[in-house]
């Protein structure tokens, strides 16, 4: 098993080689039913496609915040139910180095333009799912917290 300077070698590479609308990870959240294939941005021509990675935040094993987005009620709906998800649900990523396991910690409701929730912390490896709240609008966010388990 590669160490974590490794696994963080690995994870720094292949975020480097990603491009817009390639395949990044699989989403799987056991909870709520989502097994997604996640691709590389957060435009509405990506989202189409699947849940999105936010370019600006981390992929697992780099530290820091994942920030993931993704449609509730169009596209796939991949995070309709994201709003049944409850503290201590796991949530996992699978990347082409290494799986990574999430806790929930909680749901939030913030406005669109709040990218906060989406700035890595010291010392914290987080997953943030983001998608439209409530359902059929785009007025508001729902937030999904998670804590690396």
């Amino acid at each position: 098993m590669p160490s974590s300077t490794g696994l963080r070698a690995q994870a720094d590479g292949y975020r480097a080689a990603l491009r817009p609308g390639s395949a990044v990870g699989r989403l799987v959240i056991e909870r709520i039913g989502v097994d997604e294939v996640v691709v590389q941005g957060a435009t509405d021509d990506v989202l189409r496609r699947g849940p999105g990675h936010y370019p600006r935040t981390r992929l697992p094993g780099q530290g820091g915040t994942v920030g993931i987005a993704g449609h509730r009620t169009t596209f796939g709906a991949p995070l309709r139910h994201a709003d049944r998800l409850r503290r201590g649900d796991w949530i996992v990523l699978r990347m082409p180095y290494g799986t990574y396991g999430y806790e929930v910690t909680g749901l939030r409701i913030v406005e669109p333009g709040d990218v906060e929730v989406l700035r890595s912390r010291p010392g914290a490896e987080r997953l943030v799912l983001t998608t439209c709240h409530p359902l059929h609008t785009a007025t508001q966010r729902l937030v999904v917290l998670a804590e690396r388990a």
